[in-house]
C-alpha cells in the first residue's frame, strides 16, 4: 500500500468519526423532544485499489481507501407505528364516550343544586297524599305545584342534554378544521422531503419526525391508512377515502342543518346534488358524508376507531324525543348507538308518560260524570294538567311542547276530587296511584324489563351508570394496550441517554485512533523524507 494513500484511511476515519459524534450529540440533545426519532448511522467502505490479479490466488491483492459516512436513518418499526395509531384511535373513541357519559351522570346526579329525582319523588308523594284525603284543598294544590315543578326541572335536564349536543357540535367543527390543517401540512412536508432527498444524499429526518407526529394525531381522530412511495412521499386515506396525495389534500367540509345547527362532515370531492322538495338543487349528503351514522359499531369491524366518530355518534343527528322510541327498527338504526339521543328519548318518554297518565285519569274522571261540570273547564272539556303548546303531531307531548294549565295554577281547587253528591272521588285518586305504580313501562324497545313511573327515572340513571362503567372498563383496558404498544415503539424510536453515551465514547475513541493513525503516517513520511534528503 502506498504510504501517502494511507492518509486517505486516516482522513476518512477522522471525518466519519466526527459525523457520528455529531449524530450522537443530536440524539442526546433531543432525548426529551416529543416525536423525535432516534437516528442511526450507517457506514460504508470506500473503493478498493487493485495491485495485482492472480487466478491461482484466493483473492486479489487490494487495499482500501477507508470508510465513509453512508447515511443517517430513522429507526422505526412500521408494524408498531400502524398498531399504535390504530389503538390510539380506538382509545380516543372510548375516551370520548366515557367523557360524554360522565357529563350525563353529572347532569342527572345534580343539576343547579337540585337533584331531578326529587321532582319525580315529590310528585309521587303528592299523589299518595291525595289518595289519602282527596277532598283536602291543600292536596289538590300540592298536586298541581308538583306537576309544575316536575315539568320545569325536566325541561332543565333536557336543556342540559341539548347543551351537551351543542358543545359536541362545536367540537366537530374544531376537529374537522384540525384535520384539514394537518392534511395541508402533510402535503407541504411531502414536498420538502421530496426536495431534500431528491439527490439521495441527505435525509430529511426532522421533517419525517413532524410527519409521523401528524400521522399519530390523525390516527387518534379517525381510522387512517397510509403508504410511503420510493421517493419518500406519504399518501393517506382517512376513513377509507383518499385524503392526502402527493400534490394536494382533499378537503372535508361541513354541512349545517338549518333546524338544529348540527354539522355533518362530508368530502368535497365526492359532493353531489339532488333535487330538493321545492325543486331546487340540494347537497346529497348520503353520497359524500364522512360517516354513516347507521353503521354498526363493533371492534370486529374496526368501526370503533377515532374520537371524531365518537363525537358525531354521541351528539346524534337531532334532538331526540319519545316518538323516536315508538318504532323499534328506526330506534335501532338511528337512536340506540347515540349516547345523548338515546338518553334524550328515554328521558322525554318519562315526561310524556307522566303527563299523559295524569291527563288521561282526569279525562276519565270527567267522562264518568257526563251531565255535570266535574273536572271540566268552562267549555265543558276535561281539564288537562299538562297542556300542549303546539298541536303539531310531530311534537306531541314532548318536554319542550308542554306547559301547566294556567287556570289550574291560579286556582288548583278547580281540580276538585269531590263528586256532586259530596262524596270523595277515591276511584280517580286510586287510578292516579295505579298509573304511577303499575309496572308496564320499558326504557326502550330493546329492553324487556318493565318498571313503573315512580321507578322509571332510577332505572334510567342505572342504565346510564352501567353504560358508563362498561365504557370505563373498555377505556382502561385500551389504555393498557396503548401504553404497551407505546413502550414497545419507544424502545425502538426513543433515545436512551445511557446508550448514546456509550456510542459517544466509542466514536470518540475511534476519532482518537484515526488521529493517532494519521500522526503515525505523518511521522513515517517525515522520517523517510528527512532520511532520503541527506
Amino acid at each position: 500500500m502506498p504510504l501517502f494513500g494511507s492518509l486517505y484511511i486516516g482522513a476518512s476515519g477522522l471525518q466519519t468519526s466526527q459525523n457520528t459524534l455529531n449524530t450522537t450529540a443530536h440524539n442526546m440533545a433531543n432525548v426529551d423532544t416529543v416525536g423525535y426519532t432516534r437516528q442511526q448511522i450507517l457506514l460504508g467502505t470506500r473503493s478498493f485499489n487493485t495491485l495485482s490479479i492472480n487466478a491461482s490466488a484466493i483473492a486479489y491483492q487490494q487495499y482500501g481507501l477507508g470508510v465513509y459516512y453512508s447515511q443517517v436513518r430513522q429507526v422505526r418499526d412500521e408494524f408498531l407505528d400502524k398498531t399504535y395509531r390504530k389503538e390510539t384511535g380506538r382509545l380516543g373513541f372510548y375516551e370520548m364516550n366515557t367523557q360524554v357519559i360522565k357529563e350525563v351522570e353529572d347532569l342527572f346526579g345534580e343539576f343547579q343544586g337540585v337533584e331531578f329525582s326529587e321532582a319525580i319523588d315529590d310528585l309521587w308523594v303528592a299523589i299518595q297524599e291525595l289518595d289519602k284525603d282527596p277532598a283536602k284543598l291543600t292536596n289538590e294544590g300540592l298536586l298541581v305545584n308538583r306537576c309544575e315543578e316536575f315539568l320545569k326541572r325536566a325541561a332543565l335536564v333536557y336543556q342540559g342534554l341539548s347543551d351537551q349536543q351543542d358543545n359536541l357540535n362545536l367540537l366537530v367543527e374544531r376537529n374537522i378544521n384540525r384535520i384539514n390543517e394537518l392534511g395541508k401540512e402533510l402535503v407541504a412536508l411531502n414536498k420538502e422531503v421530496l426536495k431534500i432527498e431528491a439527490g439521495d444524499i441527505e435525509h430529511a429526518n426532522d421533517l419525517r419526525d413532524r410527519r409521523n407526529l401528524i400521522l399519530d394525531e390523525l390516527g387518534e381522530l379517525g381510522q387512517i391508512s397510509y403508504y410511503e412511495d420510493l421517493h419518500g412521499v406519504i399518501t393517506v386515506k382517512f376513513e377509507g377515502v383518499d385524503f392526502v396525495k402527493s400534490e394536494a389534500a382533499n378537503e372535508i367540509l361541513l354541512h349545517e342543518n338549518k333546524e338544529t345547527g348540527f354539522y355533518t362532515p362530508y368530502w368535497k370531492q365526492l359532493a353531489e346534488t339532488k333535487p330538493g322538495p321545492d325543486g331546487e338543487e340540494v347537497l346529497d349528503l348520503e353520497a359524500c358524508r364522512l360517516y354513516d351514522p347507521t353503521q354498526k359499531i363493533s371492534t370486529e369491524m374496526s368501526t370503533d376507531i377515532g374520537s371524531l366518530r365518537a363525537v358525531l355518534l354521541a351528539r346524534g343527528e337531532y334532538r331526540a324525543t319519545y316518538q323516536d322510541l315508538q318504532n323499534p327498527d328506526y330506534y335501532n338504526t338511528h337512536i340506540s348507538q347515540s349516547l345523548l339521543m338515546n338518553v334524550q328519548a328515554e328521558f322525554d318518554q318519562l315526561v310524556y308518560k307522566v303527563a299523559t297518565a295524569i291527563n288521561d285519569v282526569i279525562a276519565q274522571a270527567a267522562a264518568s260524570e257526563p251531565d255535570t261540570d266535574y273536572m271540566k273547564d268552562e267549555n265543558g272539556n276535561p281539564y288537562q294538567v299538562f297542556e300542549l303548546i303546539s298541536q303539531n303531531p310531530d311534537k306531541g307531548y314532548s318536554i319542550t311542547n308542554m306547559i301547566i294549565n294556567d287556570d289550574l295554577k291560579r286556582e288548583p281547587s278547580r281540580l276538585s276530587f269531590r263528586l256532586k253528591d259530596g262524596s270523595e272521588d277515591k276511584e280517580t285518586t286510586r287510578r292516579l296511584v295505579e298509573a304511577f305504580s303499575e309496572e308496564e313501562h320499558i326504557l326502550n324497545p330493546n329492553l324487556k324489563t318493565k318498571t313503573n313511573l315512580a321507578k322509571y327515572y332510577a332505572n334510567l340513571v342505572a342504565q346510564v351508570a352501567n353504560t358508563g362503567e362498561a365504557n370505563r372498563e373498555i377505556t382502561e383496558a385500551q389504555e393498557s394496550t396503548v401504553n404497551e404498544t407505546f413502550s414497545a415503539r419507544e424502545m425502538i424510536v426513543g433515545v436512551s441517554s445511557d446508550e448514546e453515551m456509550e456510542f459517544m465514547i466509542k466514536f470518540q475513541n475511534a476519532f482518537n485512533a484515526s488521529s493517532r493513525y494519521v500522526n503515525v503516517i505523518d511521522e513515517m513520511i517525515e522520517h523517510i523524507l528527512n532520511t532520503l534528503g541527506r
